[in-house]
C-alpha cells in the first residue's frame, strides 16, 4: 500500500494506492510525513470518471435513471429517488401519497443497509474485527431481501416512476419489514456493547481525526460527518420533504467530532431509521401508488431551472437540472463524498500514520461518487 516518495529532506511523501475497488474505491493518497506524523495529505481522484453528467444529456429523463443508481452503489435508491424527484419537479408531476410513504419506508431501508455495510468495512479496515463484519453483513442482507422482494434485484433497483413506484409493495411485505427490523434493533446494542468495551476500537477512534464545528461548516462537510461535530443539521428537517415532518423525525447529533462520534452517528442514525419505517407503516394510507408508465415523456418546459436537495446516507445531495423537452439540458450533482474527500488532509492533519484509514474510513466515501 505505502510507497516512499522524495520528500524536502525533512519529511517523506508515501504513496497510498491507488487503492483497489473492493475497499473505498479507486483513490490514491500522497501522504507527507513527519516521522509518523501527517503533516498533509493530498488526494488523487480520477481513476472511475465516465462522465456521467454529459451522458445523461444524450438520454431521456427515464433512460438515465440506471446512471444515477451507479454514482452510489452502496445507497442506489437514495440516488434514484433524488433523480426521479428533479425529474418530477420539471415536469409538475405530483407524488401519491401512498407513494411519498412507501418512498420514506424504502429510503430508509436503503440507508440502514448503506450503515451496515459502512460498519462492516471501516472496521474491517481497523483490522481487528472480522466477526463484526461478518455479522454487519448478515443484517445489510435481509435489508437487502426485502428491497428485492419490492424491486426485484439487490443492488440497482431502477423502482422509481414518476408520480410513484414501479409497482406498489407484495402482500405482507409490511409485516415482513417490521420483523427485520425487529431483529436487527435487537442486533444494535449488542454491536455498541461489543466495540464500545473493546480496548483496541477505542484507542483507534476516541479523539483520532477530530474536527470541530466550526471548521465542519467551513469545508462544508455534510452528513454523518457533520452532524458528528456537533451541528444540528439534516436535509430531511431544515428541508424537509415528504412525509419527514409528519414522522417528527429528529436529526441524531454527537460533538466530539472524532472517528468515534462519527461512528456513534451512524449508530444513532440506524435506531431512528428503524423509528421512522415503523411510523411510516403505521400510518400508511390505503390507495395506488404506481406512478406513470416508464414510456410515458411529458415534455417539460424548455430551460426549467430545478434543484433538489437530498439526505442520502453519506450526506446532502444536490442535483441542479436545466430541464430539456424529453431529458436534461444540463444536470450536475453536488455529491456528499466528493466534499467530505476535500476534508481529509484537514482532519488527518496531525494524526498518526497509523491513523489514516480509521480516518479515511470513517468519511464513508463512495468513490465513483466522487468521479462521476
Amino acid at each position: 500500500m505505502g510507497q516512499a516518495l522524495q520528500g524536502d529532506g525533512l519529511t517523506t511523501k508515501i504513496n497510498v494506492g491507488p487503492i483497489h475497488p473492493s475497499t473505498h474505491g479507486v483513490l490514491r493518497l500522497v501522504v507527507e510525513l513527519d516521522g509518523d506524523e501527517i503533516v498533509n495529505v493530498e488526494p488523487h481522484i480520477g481513476f472511475l470518471h465516465r462522465g456521467v453528467e454529459k451522458l445523461m444529456e444524450t438520454r431521456n429523463y427515464m433512460q438515465d435513471l440506471p446512471y444515477v443508481e451507479k454514482l452510489d452503489y452502496v445507497a442506489p435508491e437514495a440516488y434514484s429517488e433524488a433523480y426521479i424527484s428533479a425529474v418530477e419537479s420539471a415536469l409538475g408531476v405530483e407524488v401519491k401519497e401512498r407513494a411519498q410513504y412507501l418512498r420514506v419506508v424504502l429510503l430508509e431501508l436503503q440507508r440502514i443497509a448503506s450503515h451496515l455495510l459502512w460498519l462492516g468495512t471501516f472496521l474491517n479496515d481497523l483490522g481487528h474485527f472480522f466477526t463484526v463484519f461478518m455479522w454487519a453483513f448478515a443484517d445489510r442482507d435481509k435489508i437487502l431481501r426485502l428491497l428485492q422482494e419490492h424491486a426485484g434485484a439487490r443492488m440497482f433497483y431502477v423502482n422509481m416512476r414518476l408520480g410513484g413506484l414501479n409497482r406498489d409493495v407484495p402482500p405482507g411485505f409490511e409485516e415482513e419489514v417490521l420483523s427485520v427490523l425487529g431483529d436487527i434493533e435487537k442486533r444494535i446494542p449488542m454491536y455498541e456493547s461489543y466495540l464500545e468495551k473493546n480496548e483496541i476500537f477505542m484507542e483507534r477512534t476516541k479523539g483520532i481525526g477530530a474536527i470541530s464545528s466550526h471548521r465542519a461548516i467551513e469545508l462544508g462537510v455534510t452528513g454523518p460527518v457533520l452532524r458528528a461535530s456537533g451541528v444540528n443539521f439534516d436535509i430531511r428537517s431544515s428541508k424537509s420533504y415528504y412525509v419527514y415532518d409528519k414522522l417528527n423525525f429528529k436529526p441524531q447529533v454527537v460533538s466530539s467530532g472524532d472517528v468515534f462520534a462519527r461512528y456513534k452517528v451512524r449508530m444513532l442514525e440506524m435506531k431512528e431509521s428503524i423509528r421512522l419505517v415503523r411510523e411510516a407503516i403505521r400510518h400508511m394510507p390505503p390507495g395506488d401508488a404506481v406512478g406513470m408508465p416508464i414510456r410515458l415523456i411529458i415534455p417539460a418546459p424548455k430551460n426549467k431551472e430545478v434543484r433538489v436537495y437530498r439526505e442520502t446516507p453519506r450526506g446532502e445531495l444536490l442535483i441542479y437540472m436545466v430541464a430539456g423537452q424529453q431529458g436534461p439540458y444540463r444536470v450536475s450533482f453536488r455529491s456528499p463524498s466528493f466534499i467530505n474527500l476535500a476534508a481529509l488532509p484537514e482532519i488527518a492533519k496531525g494524526a498518526h500514520y497509523a491513523d489514516l484509514f480509521a480516518i479515511l474510513g470513517s468519511l464513508d466515501l463512495v468513490i465513483p461518487d466522487v468521479d462521476r
